[in-house]
């Protein structure tokens, strides 16, 4: 099963995007990043608007869709490695994971979602959320296989 990251922005090279990558090589399949953009200077809600067309469209068919939003769950991450297996079990084609821009996800992303994840109430740069997912992936990840990368 595909895991794909999809999200708003591009992030160029550098040491956000270098620990990105690192952690999606680890996870097997490796972890895919999608990046969308929209170049036109739109007023905020028409952006956001175009953005989730954008998200939505980059989202594989028959893939889960997990919308990151601070107002969603906030899971442990034995909570999250129980939520992949089930995940898992379920066999879509894919899990997405989408990641909206500076103004977040508009509401219709929200709607498509088979779930909601929150990183916790903090406003986190979306860049680095990026980041922070792949490595909670591949945490779960190995609670799930009994790898010694988590410890308590």
């Amino acid at each position: 099963m595909r895991m794909l990251i999809v999200a708003v922005g591009r992030a160029g090279r550098g040491p956000v995007q270098a620990q990105l990558d690192d952690y999606a090589k680890r996870l097997r399949p490796p972890l895919e990043l999608v990046e969308v953009e929209e170049r036109r200077p739109l007023p905020a809600p028409a952006l956001k608007a175009s953005e989730a067309e954008l998200l939505l469209q980059a989202v594989p068919a028959g893939a889960l869709l997990i919308a990151l939003d601070r107002r969603g769950k906030a899971l442990s991450s034995e909570d999250l490695a129980e939520r992949l297996a089930a995940w898992r079990e379920r066999a879509p084609k894919a899990l997405a994971f989408v990641i909206g821009g500076a103004d977040g996800l508009d509401q219709s992303v929200l709607d498509r979602a088979d779930f909601v994840l929150s990183l916790g109430p903090m406003t986190w740069p979306h860049m680095l959320v990026r980041v922070m997912l792949a490595e909670q992936l591949y945490r779960a990840s190995s609670i799930l296989a009994g790898h010694p990368y988590h410890r308590r």
